[in-house]
């Protein structure tokens, strides 16, 4: 590697570090004496997320334990060796889980249908089950900042719900808390730095699964955006980060009901003569004219 493309990765790599610490930060993902298991697929996100944690564990204020992990599922060509060499040569704790729930998915999935959705509970099931067995404390995912927005319009155009995913998260049966450290870092970046590093990549077509064509669309749709309008996504991962409630429309998280007491609490009474000083809708109109108008 030359000097010029040295000085870049180390750049890249200290931004990484500042996102992913400010993530751990803002979300309070990791704290003393936290026993975190970094689940490791041997894909570029899982590889950054370990090598950055690596990188922040030697320097962080806090003391806490990190542990590899590997569902190891028995596909067909899985080369078991790459995984165990790679972090036997870094020095890291890890164990390697073997459960074959390839053969499960194959038999339970029809022929032509996409496995990754029961292929993806069943290595959480595995995972959830080594922690709550080893003392895991925080279980840390991969996702990224821009598997986030996708998991956005995923809901909103397949699902009929605002849903993302959390950077932190309380699993379903309250027995484990799940982070995600690369929530504020893009996926380009990310790309980038495992060229740079020259993870060992495995790749995650050896099953032979198709994509999930829904998740691939959308990918598409804000690559496209991304194209015309540079920094869309960061746009609406920020939305995220900064949601009215109130100008929803979910009674479950607003009390609607509750804006006629608060209304009443204010002294603004039907027919009170006091000056509103909220736009009016003749207002808000003549701005827009006005707006229209201008060249």
């Amino acid at each position: 590697m030359s000097a010029g493309n040295s000085r870049t990765l180390t750049r890249l790599q200290a931004r990484l570090r500042g996102s992913v610490g400010k993530a751990i930060e803002d979300f309070r993902m990791i704290g003393p004496g936290d026993r975190v298991m970094v689940c490791l697929s041997g894909g570029k996100d899982s590889y950054t997320l370990l090598d950055i944690l690596l990188s922040l564990k030697r320097s962080a204020p806090v003391d806490f334990e990190l542990l590899a992990v590997n569902l190891d599922q028995k596909q067909p060509g899985f080369p078991e060796h790459v995984l165990p060499q790679y972090l036997t040569s870094l020095g890291v704790p890890f164990h390697i889980i073997e459960q074959n729930t390839y053969s499960v998915v194959k038999r339970v999935i029809p022929e032509g249908r996409t496995l990754c959705g029961l292929c993806s509970r069943l290595r959480r099931g595995a995972l959830y089950r080594f922690a709550a067995e080893n003392g895991i404390t925080k279980i840390a995912l991969g996702h990224h900042r821009d598997d986030i927005v996708e998991t956005l319009f995923l809901n909103l155009f397949f699902g009929g719900r605002l849903k993302a995913m959390a950077p932190k998260l309380l699993s379903e049966d309250g027995r484990h808390i799940v982070i995600r450290p690369l929530a504020y870092v893009a996926e380009r970046d990310i790309e980038r730095y495992a060229r740079g590093r020259r993870f060992p990549i495995i790749p995650c077509k050896l099953c032979g699964s198709q994509d999930n064509m829904q998740r691939v669309a959308v990918k598409k749709m804000l690559a496209a955006w991304e194209h015309d309008h540079p920094g869309r996504t960061e746009s609406i991962f920020s939305a995220l980060r900064h949601v009215e409630l109130g100008h929803l429309a979910d009674t479950r998280h607003f009390d609607f009901a509750a804006l006629e007491e608060q209304r009443l609490r204010t002294g603004a009474a039907p027919g009170s003569s006091a000056r509103i000083a909220a736009m009016t809708l003749e207002e808000e109109d003549r701005l827009v004219e006005a707006a229209a108008a201008t060249p």
